[in-house]
Formats: C-alpha cells, sequence, structure tokens
C-alpha cells in the first residue's frame, strides 16, 4: 500500500526535488533578522515548508534558522534530520550542465543537492505523506528537520536547540549510505603555527586556494625571492582531491610540496628554522594514517583506523601554518589526541597548538532496536544481506542522541 502511494507520488517527487535544486542555497551567514544564512538558503526552506502545508502537514520556520515538518500524536519524536543547503558549485568545476538548473537523464536528477540532501528530504517527506494519507494511527509524532548550516558550521542545528525544541527520542539522517550507519568517527581539526624561514631565499606567498580542511587539497604553490640573486620562482604541485575522511583516495599537493623543499633545499641548508618543516616530516606528522607520533601501535578500532589530512598551507608574519583534519575511532578519547598535538611544544618551544573545530564520535550498537530495524528494512526492500557500517564523515546525525544514518 505504501509503495503503491509513493510511486504515484513520483512525478510530485521529481519536480519537487528539481524545484529545489534550483535554489542556490549556500550557507552565508548574516546578521539579517530572518535570514541568518542568507536569501538563497531562506528561499529554499519557505519553498520546502509550504510544500508541506499544502500536502496537509503541519509546519514552523524558526526565526529563518532552521524549520521542520511534522505529523502524528504523542509525547515521543522520531526525528529526520536533513538539511536544505548545498556546498558551492560552478560549472568550471567539472559539472556538464549548470549545477543549479536540474537536468534529468539516465533515469536520474542531476544537479547539487539532488543526494546531498534535497533529493533525500524530499523523499522523506512524501515518505510521510504516503502514511499521512493512509489513515494509519501514530503513537509518537514524526518531524522532518531542516537545516540551512549543516555544510559549515550547525548553527542551525544549535538555534533549533537554543529556542528550547523538543529533541527527538529516536532518528535518523538520510544523508550518507545504506544499509545503516552505525558508527562515525570523531572529527578534530589542528592549526599548527611555528617560526619559519629558508635560508637566503624570502617567502612571498604560499598559496593552497583556500582549501578547506575536510578536503585532500589539489593545489599548493610557494613563491620565493632568492635574496643573492635577486630572482622570484614559484613552485607549483598539483595533487587528486578528495575527502578528508578517505585521504587514501586523494593525492596531497601540500605534502607534495614540503616533501619537495626537505629534499631539494636541505641539500644547501645550514642549521635554522628550516629544520622545524624536516623534523615534523620525521616524526610522522604528514602520515595519513595513525601518525607514528602518536602511538607506537596504529590507533584503529572496528570504525577504522586514525586518518590524518593535511589540508592547509600558509605563511604570515614569519609564521607557517599548517591545518590538519583528523577522522579518529570512535574507541579513541578525542581529548588524549588533543594532548599528543599539544606535547609537540616540547619538541618545538616556540609552536603554537589550537583546535579550531571538534565533533565528538556517533556509536549506537549494532544490535541496538534503531540500528537492527533499519537494516532489516533496507534488506528487506533490496532484496540484500548487508550489514551495518562505520564511516570517517561526519552526518547530521550527530545532532541528536539515538540518531543513526540512513539512505
Amino acid at each position: 500500500m505504501f509503495d503503491e502511494r509513493v510511486e504515484n507520488s513520483k512525478n510530485a517527487i521529481v519536480d519537487a526535488v528539481c524545484e529545489l535544486i534550483k535554489f542556490k542555497s549556500v550557507s552565508v551567514e548574516t546578521n539579517q533578522p530572518g535570514i541568518p544564512f542568507g536569501e538563497e538558503c531562506k528561499k529554499a526552506l519557505e519553498y520546502t515548508l509550504n510544500l508541506a502545508e499544502n500536502l496537509g502537514f503541519t509546519t514552523k520556520n524558526l526565526d529563518g534558522f532552521c524549520g521542520y515538518i511534522e505529523f502524528g500524536e504523542g509525547d515521543e519524536i522520531v526525528g529526520i534530520i536533513g538539511h536544505l543547503d548545498v556546498v558551492p558549485a560552478e560549472k568550471s568545476d567539472g559539472w556538464t550542465t549548470d549545477p543549479f538548473n536540474p537536468d534529468i537523464r539516465d533515469n536520474k536528477i542531476f544537479g547539487r543537492g539532488a543526494i546531498d540532501d534535497k533529493g533525500p528530504v524530499i523523499a522523506s517527506l512524501y515518505a510521510m505523506k504516503a502514511i499521512l494519507d493512509s489513515g494509519k494511527s501514530l503513537h509518537k509524532r514524526v518531524r522532518l528537520i531542516l537545516g540551512l548550516n549543516e555544510e559549515k558550521n550547525w548553527k542551525c542545528i544549535a538555534h533549533y536547540k537554543q529556542v528550547g525544541e523538543e529533541t527527538p527520542s529516536i532518528g535518523f539522517s538520510p544523508d550518507a549510505d545504506f544499509p545503516c550507519i552505525y558508527a562515525e568517527k570523531g572529527i578534530l581539526s589542528i592549526r599548527l603555527r611555528h617560526p619559519f624561514s629558508i635560508q637566503n631565499q624570502e617567502i612571498l606567498d604560499i598559496d593552497c586556494n583556500h582549501n578547506a580542511l575536510n578536503v585532500v587539497p589539489k593545489y599548493c604553490s610557494i613563491t620565493l625571492k632568492d635574496n643573492l640573486l635577486g630572482t622570484t620562482s614559484k613552485l607549483e604541485f598539483t595533487g587528486v582531491s578528495a575527502h578528508a575522511a578517505h585521504p587514501d583516495l586523494g593525492e596531497n599537493a601540500i605534502t607534495k610540496l614540503i616533501e619537495h623543499l626537505n629534499i631539494q633545499l636541505d641539500k644547501t641548508l645550514t642549521e635554522n628554522n628550516f629544520t622545524f618543516l624536516q623534523k615534523l616530516y620525521e616524526i610522522g606528522l604528514l602520515d595519513i594514517t595513525s601518525p607514528k607520533f602518536l602511538s607506537n601501535l596504529p590507533i584503529e578500532d572496528e570504525s577504522g583506523i586514525l586518518t590524518s589530512n593535511v589540508g592547509f598551507l600558509g605563511y604570515e608574519n614569519d609564521l607557517l601554518e599548517i591545518g590538519l583534519n583528523l577522522r579518529i575511532p570512535v574507541n579513541t578519547s578525542l581529548a588524549e589526541i588533543k594532548q599528543k598535538y599539544l606535547n609537540l611544544t616540547k619538541i618545538f618551544p616556540d609552536l603554537q597548538v589550537s583546535f579550531t573545530a571538534e565533533q565528538s564520535p556517533l556509536y549506537v550498537p549494532k544490535d541496538s532496536y534503531l540500528v537492527k530495524t533499519l537494516t532489516n528494512i533496507f534488506n528487506q526492500k533490496s532484496g540484500l544481506h548487508e550489514n551495518p557500517i562505520a564511516i570517517g564523515g561526519g552526518t547530521y546525525a550527530r545532532a541528536f542522541p539515538n540518531c543513526v544514518a540512513f539512505r
């Protein structure tokens, strides 16, 4: 019965996804009342809430930070946590069509947000509609929460909690992979700053295209002036971009630059600040899996091995800055890893260490009611026999307790 209702809504679902993709809803934080994440995010939220109202749901706009769609009765809430903001996209990034002008080819919708996360939000809405139209009595409320700042700082969820909205007692985020994700590694972003110089060279610029820490950088360059010859040279390095959760799938342009400096410039250098970079290399700071200075043995568990991505390199006021993004196994303490990085100051007294962002790991046991139920649903519908999985990425499921990613 429910499958038939969803199938009958297929055209409406496709139309809604395509309309939603047209909003260039890249979250841009502002101080404007009612528009905290920019006009396009505001429009995307209003469109979705209006659509839900027309379908017969109760909706609420929480000051433009986020909103929700709800039906059912009862004290408890089953939460579905999705988001309408997207990461930036330009056709020049490699798209064959305008990423904000949806294109249907081979029975697929191509457009920014089709998978992350506008498509899954609309799919969840129409799944709710199928239940609503069935007349089936629910003893819990179902609430589809619509975030607008998921791709950045989660200020939408912070506002949801600050204004005293109810916390779901159980839920899922339709923004990851099937069959069900029961564990997500902890996430830690680190900035290291240290005095740095190269003998007889002036560093004019280090550029990595403002690469985000959670992305393996595909470009990095250094511009040097030879103070003896008076000449200027620019060294450029390219790599392959990948998500920081899987740094092994990319090629890091920053580490290529550092390796080049270590090999080429060391031939003519005497003791100076450049040795800082050499020592970092020696202790394994650039290792992409379980850097050796953290432990004699690999740091890993059922959620995988600790990974590290060098995502940023910069130079300002005679300080070299290195930005790192770590994905830490669920059974490893973030506090212990942070202390290991703070201990680097014993080796480098002039080193500045700061932690710019962190997320605690998510872990819901495989044998829990939530994980078993969602995994069984997927296997029954697909005819497969998959097991729940662990990932290095972070999903909206971390927003609330007893919540996992399912999609």
